[in-house]
């Protein structure tokens, strides 16, 4: 009985451990897919300027907005629209978290940006021009990557 016991658990261990380092493998594999972010406007329309893109402007409250958790899961995290992004856009985020650290010149760029633009919520996108003029807003769309890329081409006609 003793012998039947410690192999289960021992079982049971090995198991654990196997699908906690698959978990690890796919978590690495998203990271190694996800969007790569600029944290200022200047760079973002500098960037869009040279390759002809729109701009992409995200308006978060990273780590305490639901509706922004959910965007980046449903859509930004989701390799259909990480592929999409790549070829069609310039990202830009704006965070305004309650936890996480930042320093004043990034809350006070963040604020100044929120209040040249109207921003009254969060997840607010803004879809600019190369010259950083707003084409389009919208927000948390439903219906996940997809349909998400569909309402952008919408926004911007392509």
């Amino acid at each position: 009985m003793k012998k039947f016991i410690i192999v289960t658990i021992a079982l049971s261990f090995l198991i654990s451990v196997s699908c906690h380092a698959e978990k690890e493998t796919s978590q690495e594999g998203v990271k190694s897919e996800k969007l790569t972010w600029l944290i200022n406007l200047e760079e973002a329309i500098i960037e869009a300027q040279a390759i002809n893109k729109p701009i992409f402007v995200d308006f978060t409250g990273s780590d305490w907005c639901g509706w922004c958790k959910r965007l980046e899961s449903e859509v930004f995290s989701q390799s259909e629209f990480i592929e999409y992004a790549k070829e069609n856009l310039i990202f830009l985020k704006l965070d305004f978290p309650k936890s996480i650290q930042q320093s004043e010149k990034t809350k006070k760029y963040n604020s100044d940006l929120l209040n040249k633009f109207g921003v009254r919520g969060f997840p607010t996108i803004l879809l600019l021009d190369s010259n950083g003029r707003e084409i389009k807003r919208t927000g948390y769309q439903s219906g996940g990557a997809a349909s998400y890329i569909k309402h952008l081409e919408s926004l911007l006609k392509i």
